[in-house]
């Protein structure tokens, strides 16, 4: 053993001072949470459930309220099984890749410990049938909520467990979508049609009924492919499962589709079929034992941990405008009156109007003056722009394959083409134009400052000279009283589009996308997105690329108080903002990133130099509802975020069927915002038409949510 010297002992001191010092190193242990026991009362069982308690860190000196896991036991063991975990919580809590919870882990001694976690109807006295699946889900979790400070909302509630744990929590999350929104199922002891014969789920009454330990049908009645079909989309399951590569292997060659990796597989491709569920799986490295399930909890709380919230999801509004067909949204206008008028594509006659067939634009007025107009033939009419007029009425643009202004007989190819109605709805005039032969389309829509529009899409013809290549990006102007002024084709050896059109007195923005480098850009990869400033008689001024190596697009375009050109669409998969000034130079930019897709669609200027940039997100942002959410960022005139929201149903709002955005925004004369979209779900406060309706939002910039 060595000798210290006093000079060695100062030393030895004054480097453990050292390491000690705030900023340097910390050795302390870190905080961490508590484990405690409880039990709750069961009227079901008539006895009490006694369960393992975590606490987070500081939950003592807190106010806050939790989100709650239930974690459940395999088969033969205990409540101490699924305390292991308490290290990884108290890692993931601290590095804030979860919210703090609170976790509960019940006993189920119940059957000689092979409940399965449901309510058996076996009567034999050696294993009587107890009430479990109500107990646990009722019972223990009132009693959770009346007693520690939780959410009583299913958002804040997550199941999980593995081995019999795992089709335990399956069961209580598919059979009480009310109670759970999210489940954790690791090597789930689930077996479709029917348990192979040696297995133990045959041998615990659990599946039971009378005297007959085991029924096919009564197995089969409580399996996940009966509840699949009978679950509600409108309280989506969020679920995560996850399978070890070395589970036990059936010696019998018949009985090979009952291990467990394949039972897994067949449990995730059935339930992501499920309009009522996101699912994931993983396959890990090892067997039927914690090799598999601690690593597998880590990613399953790394999955479905952030999405869990305390507080409910912010609906739509109602009531949904559109038909029992399909519908798309077509764009949203504010007056300065209060009046907001909505534009969309419906399937069928809306509120008395002539219906052409198939798709018709439909216009129509809510406020202070109130009206429908419908416009359509019998081919298709989609509608992508509204622009409020200072006289009260209205402009609107789209495409159409038919004959919509009375002189295209016999027009069989895609049309632009330009509405101006009054401010009581009456059609002023309709413009269409294009080449005859092959297709035309417009995509965005803005006004001009003398009554006019410019509008933006792309051609497959020669409107302008000769197409570059397979589609050029255009750019329209008609003046007040519809007439034709100028056509400008914008195209480069690829596919070509413009999206969004924006102007001010002293110019006008177009943005899109390209396959390939624009004249005057540059190509960065992948789809590009890309911006130009025209003057006002559509000379253009300069242009430029907008993204990276992946695909990118830019989807709209506002111009500022301040001046600025602000575009948003996606780059790299995530929503992006870049403002440019009137001459091409970029001013700044931002972002808004999460694991999933999000995008921008559209932007309305906000007093002082602001914007609210409105897409749609497939992650978490404020609070999930569903798949796709509409996003709000609200955005001050230097490009930092001020506010940032989500809210929608529990299915895809913002976006079509091909994940890419329908949805429109207008800046109201109050300061708020007017945001109308597609959405595949219901209000919170009606019902929805069917295949895809309409919705109305009126938004609060500085929450970014519906106004109440």
């Amino acid at each position: 053993m060595p000798r210290w010297s006093g000079a060695g002992i100062l030393a030895a001191l004054a480097l453990v001072v050292l390491l000690a010092v705030p900023g340097e190193a910390d050795v302390r242990a870190p905080k961490g949470g508590t484990l405690t026991t409880g039990s709750a009362p069961s009227k079901a069982l008539g006895e009490d459930i006694a369960f393992n308690l975590y606490l987070p860190y500081g939950y003592d000196t807190g106010h806050e309220r939790h989100p709650v896991l239930y974690l459940l036991h395999g088969r033969g063991d205990t409540m101490q099984a699924w305390t292991r975990v308490k290290d990884t919580l108290d890692q993931m809590i601290r590095t804030r890749r979860i919210p703090p919870v609170i976790a509960v882990m019940p006993d189920a001694p119940w059957s000689e410990r092979g409940s399965w976690y449901v309510d058996s109807q076996y009567t034999g006295s050696d294993l009587p049938g107890r009430p479990v699946e109500t107990a646990l889900a009722r019972d223990l979790v009132a009693y959770v909520d009346a007693t520690y400070r939780t959410a009583p909302i299913r958002e804040a509630r997550l199941v999980g467990g593995y081995s019999m744990g795992g089709a335990g929590a399956l069961r209580l999350a598919l059979a009480h979508q009310d109670v759970f929104g999210s489940a954790m199922v690791l090597s789930p002891a689930v077996y479709t049609p029917l348990p192979p014969s040696d297995s133990s789920a045959r041998d615990y009454g659990a599946f039971g009924r009378g005297g007959e330990k085991f029924a096919d049908e009564v197995y089969q009645g409580l399996n996940y492919p009966a509840l699949l079909p009978k679950l509600d989309p409108d309280r989506p399951v969020r679920l995560f499962v996850a399978v070890g590569d070395d589970e036990y292997a059936n010696p019998a060659a018949a009985d090979a589709h009952h291990d467990l990796d394949f039972e897994s597989a067949a449990l995730y491709n059935a339930a992501r079929r499920s309009p009522a569920v996101s699912a994931q799986l993983r396959v890990l490295d090892g067997g039927h034992d914690w090799t598999v399930w601690s690593p597998a909890f880590e990613q399953a709380m790394a999955e479905l941990g952030p999405a869990l919230s305390v507080t409910p999801p912010a609906g739509l509004p109602g009531p949904l405008l559109g038909t029992a067909a399909a519908d798309w949204a077509g764009g949203v206008a504010a007056h300065a009156d209060g009046t907001v008028t909505t534009g969309f594509a419906a399937g069928g006659p809306v509120a008395g109007q002539p219906y052409g067939g198939r798709l018709d634009a439909v216009i129509t007025s809510t406020g202070a003056r109130s009206w429908t107009r419908q416009l359509g033939t019998a081919a298709d009419e989609r509608l992508y722009g509204v622009a409020a007029l200072p006289d009260g009425g209205v402009l609107a643009a789209g495409y159409t394959k038919g004959d919509l202004d009375g002189r295209h007989p016999g027009n069989a190819a895609d049309d632009a083409f330009v509405a101006r109605l009054g401010a009581d709805g009456t059609v002023r005039w309709i413009t269409q134009f294009g080449d005859p032969a092959v297709a035309d389309r417009l995509y965005g829509l803005t006004a001009a400052p003398d009554g006019g529009a410019y509008v933006a899409g792309y051609t497959k013809g020669a409107l302008d000279g000769p197409n570059s290549g397979d589609k050029d990006a255009l750019l329209a102007r008609l003046t007040a009283d519809g007439r034709l002024s100028w056509v400008h084709q914008y195209g480069g050896a690829g596919e070509d589009k413009a999206y969004g059109v924006a102007a001010d007195v002293s110019g006008v923005y177009v943005t899109g996308s390209t396959t390939a480098a624009l004249p005057g850009t540059s190509a960065l990869g992948g789809l590009d997105g890309w911006i130009a400033g025209y003057a006002p008689d559509g000379a253009r001024r300069w242009a430029t690329s907008a993204g990276g190596p992946g695909d990118d697009r830019l989807n709209a375009v506002a111009v500022t108080t301040a001046g600025l050109a602000v575009a948003t669409g996606a780059s790299g998969g995530d929503l992006v903002a870049i403002a440019y000034t009137g001459t091409g130079r970029q001013r700044w930019t931002a972002a808004v990133a999460t694991p999933a897709a999000d995008e921008g669609a559209a932007v309305a200027p906000l007093p002082g130099g602001e914007v609210e940039v409105v897409g749609h997100t497939r992650g978490r942002v404020g609070v999930m509802a569903g798949g796709a959410d509409v996003l709000t960022v609200r955005l001050d005139g230097r490009g930092q975020r001020k506010a940032a929201a989500q809210f929608g149903t529990a299915r895809d709002d913002a976006v079509d069927p091909f994940s890419e955005p329908n949805l429109y925004a207008a800046a109201t004369p109050s300061g708020k915002v007017a945001v109308s979209g597609l959405t595949y779900g219901a209000p919170a406060d009606g019902a929805a038409p069917g295949n895809g309706d309409v919705f109305v939002a009126v938004v609060e910039p500085s929450t970014g949510l519906p106004a109440s």
